[in-house]
């Protein structure tokens, strides 16, 4: 392994289990906020912009996951996510269309946590009466401006908060003067993820309520079995079951 390789792994390692010790009373608490909605029919939603939306696609329709997980997509991938309003739109179209029901969670991730679309889908859930989890870089988000003009960025606005304790930037190797390599967000945001993930598992298993996980495709029997599991939702999730 390369020197800035090794550096890199040593270094997000780190980081990796200061991330999952800190946000553990968060994520513990979590559990049941999530399955009690989930135990009534309800579903999670996700929402990322940019980068960010690859953290959020790890948990929907994912075998080991659950099937209840949709999410909110940008088709700019982004690219206007600063445009004021933008994001409401991208809210309200999604909630025409699938429904965000009060009592029901939604996971924004935004590294660095000032920009527009991922404050306005936030406020715009937590007008619907959501729980909101803000998934970002707080030491980051404090260093930044935000965006939005109400003057506040991801973790003010959202009711949880989970922090990646990345650095500013979010890469971690330094590789010349001034040039840093290596970026964390994605690696630990999609560890918290499959922790939170698990904290629900581990509450509707404590509580005898089904539990709606996905199987690969790849195994016997998997595909029909996660249509069966799918039907509930039929109409609420983005990425509906082939």
């Amino acid at each position: 392994m390369s020197s800035l390789a090794a550096a890199y792994l040593a270094t997000a390692t780190d980081l990796l289990k200061k991330a999952c010790d800190q946000n553990a009373p968060v994520l513990k608490a979590l559990g049941p906020v999530i399955g009690e909605s989930l135990a009534k029919g309800g579903v999670l939603h996700t929402f990322g912009s940019g980068h960010s939306e690859v953290i959020g696609r790890e948990i929907i329709g994912r075998a080991g996951g659950l099937v209840c997980v949709s999410g909110l997509f940008d088709p700019t991938g982004g690219f206007i996510e600063n445009l004021v309003g933008y994001g409401t739109k991208i809210a309200e179209r999604y909630d025409r269309a699938h429904g965000l029901l009060s009592g029901e969670t939604i996971i924004v991730i935004s590294n660095s946590g000032k920009n527009s679309s991922p404050i306005e889908i936030a406020l715009y859930a937590k007008q619907k009466g959501l729980n909101v989890i803000g998934l970002t870089c707080v030491d980051m988000s404090r260093t930044a401006t935000t965006v939005h003009p109400g003057g506040k960025k991801l973790h003010e606005v959202a009711g949880y908060v989970l922090d990646n304790f990345g650095l500013p930037g979010d890469a971690i190797t330094p590789v010349t003067e001034g040039v840093m390599a290596g970026p964390t967000s994605t690696l630990i945001g999609a560890t918290l993820l499959n922790l939170l993930t698990l904290e629900v598992i581990e509450w509707l298993k404590a509580g005898g309520h089904p539990l709606p996980i996905l199987r690969s495709q790849n195994m016997p029997n998997a595909i029909e079995y996660n249509r069966e599991l799918g039907k509930k939702y039929k109409g609420r999730l983005s990425r509906q079951l082939a």
